[in-house]
């Protein structure tokens, strides 16, 4: 059984931005737990702010929910002024990378626990969302800034070019593909069910 420990706040912090991206990514405790190979216990006081946690630990978990451990962090500029509640600068978004598909996923929201998401999908030439066809609940859209999207809903495929947007409901399946020579960005708009 693990230690518990006085938490520093940036602990407090940190844990609530791992319960916020487990949620999102649809990931129980005890899955969590299991692939980091610590305590269901453990973990819940880690996300509550109310156990220590090594830098060892939070780099098991970056690892098994698919970001680096720097994804945690803020820079102290945002935390000493307030904005961070709010603002997302531009050279101060956290990043997630699927390197095997030739994505990256930029989060433009402060949090992952509101009612909106937003984010910034890159498509290098020749990247995808993956091979399986994503399924959401509830609502979300896409806008198209630059480049060429292959949007496959279903049995239907289109291609869009910058500019274009889309909506997709009812829990469709579909897959994002980029088709072009050059980097295709969408901007995709979430409801709190669709994450």
């Amino acid at each position: 059984m693990e230690k518990k420990n006085q938490a520093a706040p940036e602990d407090l912090h940190v844990g609530r931005q791992i319960r916020d991206l487990r949620k999102a990514k649809r990931i129980t405790l005890a899955t969590l737990a299991k692939e980091v190979d610590k305590s269901v216990g453990y973990l819940s006081q880690v996300e509550r702010g109310t156990s220590s946690l090594p830098i060892g630990v939070l780099q098991a978990i970056s690892k098994a929910l698919g970001v680096r451990a720097s994804w945690f962090f803020h820079p102290e500029e945002n935390a000493s002024n307030g904005e961070s509640e709010y603002i997302v600068r531009a050279d101060h978004r956290r990043t997630m990378a699927f390197l095997g598909i030739g994505a990256r996923e930029e989060l433009l929201s402060p949090r992952l626990s509101g009612q909106l998401l937003l984010i910034m999908t890159r498509l290098m030439p020749g990247g995808s969302g993956g091979e399986t066809p994503r399924r959401r609940k509830g609502e979300e859209a896409g806008y198209v800034a630059a480049g060429t999207l292959e949007l496959t809903i279903g049995d239907q495929t289109f291609t869009l070019e910058a500019g274009d947007s889309f909506s997709l409901a009812d829990d469709k399946p579909h897959l994002i593909h980029n088709p072009g020579e050059t980097e295709t960005q969408i901007l995709w708009v979430m409801t709190g069910n669709d994450y």
